[in-house]
């Protein structure tokens, strides 16, 4: 029987933090350390706790440990997960595909679709089950589909990489402190932990709805390139000089005058060509 030696596209896997961002507070810069020091994949808490259906709760059978890709996968995704969490929402403000990215666990086909499963199962059949994370999804009734997941990460998961849930407690109070002492400075009322979560789960939310729409929008216009870049040249340009003459009015096609009319279609055409081939753009 034949076995497929490298059947994942990257064995190590490694977690790289968006450049040019804002420094994190300390207490995400002291859980990242924490994290490089345990082997979270490999941890004691692995083999006691054993793993629910997140919607039922029924217990599920666990007959083996993470195999090392899935360890390694999960070790780097800690640390990702760490970096973007919120502390008083308890949300990472990261979608799945943006933590695959990251983590460089993301693969492109030769046809240019990207696939972040390795990222997504090790979430829903192991993180979420054994409660290190909990996940929520949102109808969006324009697109009629649900939205990429709400991450929140749990007590347990801070256990995991030996922070105590005091710890975590007294870190929330800080940040809150911290977020009270900008508003009063702002001349604004001080909030409290419930209106803290719900102001962090809001702004998460409206995110998501931002990168779907985004995302939604790109393909949709990926699709009609798509249709111009296997037709004949001389067709494809007919049609767009039939939307220019559409798009604008009889005093704008006189300005424009032949010259400039043959130069708007041509870089339209290239345009919608370049659109059909280039990779897919990061959204978040």
């Amino acid at each position: 029987m034949y076995y497929r030696k490298n059947y994942v596209f990257n064995k190590n896997p490694k977690f790289i933090p968006p450049k040019k961002d804002k420094n994190r507070p300390a207490f995400i810069n002291y859980a990242m350390k924490m994290a490089s020091f345990v082997d979270v994949a490999r941890s004691e808490i692995n083999y006691i706790i054993q793993p629910k259906n997140p919607n039922t709760g029924v217990l599920l059978n666990r007959k083996r440990r993470l195999n090392e890709h899935r360890a390694c996968a999960m070790r780097v995704m800690v640390k990702a997960m760490i970096y973007h969490f919120n502390i008083t929402s308890d949300l990472v403000q990261a979608s799945v595909e943006q933590l695959a990215d990251e983590c460089n666990l993301s693969t492109i086909s030769k046809a240019g679709n990207k696939s972040i499963t390795r990222a997504s199962r090790l979430i829903t059949e192991f993180m979420e089950p054994m409660g290190f994370v909990k996940c929520k999804k949102i109808w969006d009734k324009v697109i009629g589909n649900y939205t990429p997941k709400m991450i929140m990460l749990t007590p347990l998961f801070f256990e995991l990489i030996g922070i105590s849930n005091k710890k975590l407690h007294n870190a929330k109070k800080q940040q809150l402190g911290w977020i009270n002492k900008g508003l009063v400075k702002k001349g604004l009322k001080k909030i409290t932990f419930v209106e803290a979560k719900r102001i962090g789960k809001e702004k998460r939310i409206r995110g998501i709805l931002k990168y779907r729409h985004m995302k939604h929008i790109f393909y949709r216009k990926r699709i009609k390139a798509k249709k111009f870049f296997y037709m004949d040249e001389k067709i494809a340009k007919q049609k767009i000089l039939r939307s220019l003459v559409a798009r604008y009015s009889v005093m704008e096609l006189t300005t424009l005058g032949a010259k400039g009319l043959k130069k708007q279609i041509n870089i339209e055409y290239y345009y919608l060509r370049k659109l059909a081939t280039c990779p897919i753009p990061k959204f978040y």
